[in-house]
């Protein structure tokens, strides 16, 4: 009696607290609103995202994509869409790696490259290709091979920037469903085997001498030309000068001439008009010539005198008295002229 009698008073005990607290206990539900607050929280975090600058993040809706966020702050649906590709907008360098090429002359050199690129289109380069820095670096090793094994040896070694354009078209056309802009293609360096760089510097050094021999011969041919140039403007201008002389000493001796002629002419007319003095002055003038000459000869040493002296002596007599003659002749004239 007892017994039942407790167990009706302690389950109704424990039906009235149950009643004041809800139907739950007290410790359970504080952790129940714990738990609903701490999951809003992560879920609020979820749904915050935040962009840093040069970064594109794509966004997928179960699996799918929906959307690029841009640089800066952006909310999504938590649990329902997720980020699907973080994507560097900025221009990328792309190494190379050396290998091997075989030119179209058969010679093996050793090239190297970088390549300059840029992301235009994140849902594109995440999706339209799997793994991107990959699929571009064997793109352009094998589009290097193929450029380079189209050329000869010397082209490879000195059409650089005809080869990085080829590569720069191939290469960028080929990555453009990509969402990627390749901007540069630069090949760093081309090594030929060690054979083949001593036969270049063999042929180098063959052509520096081939044209420093035609120079030399085009210096002498030059300066030969110069030479004969120089001796027939030489000679040019001797002619010319004796020409020149020649017809001077003519002048002058045309104008002698012509002095002695009217010399000559004027002793004639002297003679001709009955006046003997002027015979003598003719014969003193040249007689005086001749001891001239005679005094001015190099291999006249000794003049031995007189040469008949008086003869010299009466001619010069004469002489004096042509002069008086004359000036007693013009005395009258100029007497006229004042009467006049």
């Amino acid at each position: 009696m007892y017994s039942v009698t407790k167990r009706v008073f302690s389950t109704g005990l424990e039906e009235k607290d149950m009643l004041e607290t809800g139907g739950l206990p007290i410790a359970g539900f504080a952790m129940f609103a714990i738990a609903v607050v701490v999951l809003a929280i992560v879920l609020v975090l979820m749904g915050v995202k935040a962009v840093p600058q040069g970064m594109d993040y794509t966004v997928e809706r179960f699996g799918r994509y929906t959307r690029t966020l841009r640089p800066g702050f952006h909310l999504i649906i938590p649990v329902i869409d997720r980020i699907g590709s973080k994507m560097n907008m900025m221009e990328t360098v792309l190494n190379v790696p050396s290998q091997e090429v075989i030119t179209r002359d058969n010679a093996m050199v050793t090239a190297d490259g970088v390549v300059f690129f840029q992301v235009l289109d994140a849902a594109k380069a995440a999706y339209e290709v799997n793994n991107l820095e990959y699929a571009m670096l064997n793109l352009a090793m094998t589009n290097l091979r193929t450029v380079l094994g189209s050329l000869d040896l010397d082209q490879v070694l000195s059409e650089r920037d005809q080869i990085n354009t080829r590569l720069l078209g191939v290469i960028d056309g080929a990555t453009t469903p990509w969402g990627v802009k390749v901007t540069r293609v630069e090949i760093k360096d081309i090594t030929p085997p060690r054979d083949i760089v001593e036969a270049m510097a063999r042929q180098m050094k063959a052509e520096r001498e081939k044209r420093a021999n035609i120079l030399d011969a085009e210096g002498f041919r030059a300066a030969e030309i110069l030479k004969a140039e120089g001796e027939k403007q030489a000679v040019i201008l001797a002619a010319e000068a004796r020409r020149e002389a020649a017809y001077r000493d003519a002048e002058a001796r045309e104008r002698a001439a012509e002095a002695e002629a009217k010399a000559t002419n004027m002793v004639s007319t002297a003679i001709a008009e009955g006046n003997v003095q002027a015979i003598n002055y003719f014969v003193a003038q040249k007689y005086v010539e001749a001891l001239k000459e005679f005094a001015n000869g190099n291999n006249q040493k000794i003049l031995f005198m007189p040469l008949e002296a008086s003869s010299v002596i009466s001619s010069i007599g004469g002489i004096t008295e042509i002069a008086r003659e004359a000036f007693a002749g013009n005395r009258p004239n100029s007497g006229q002229n004042n009467n006049g």
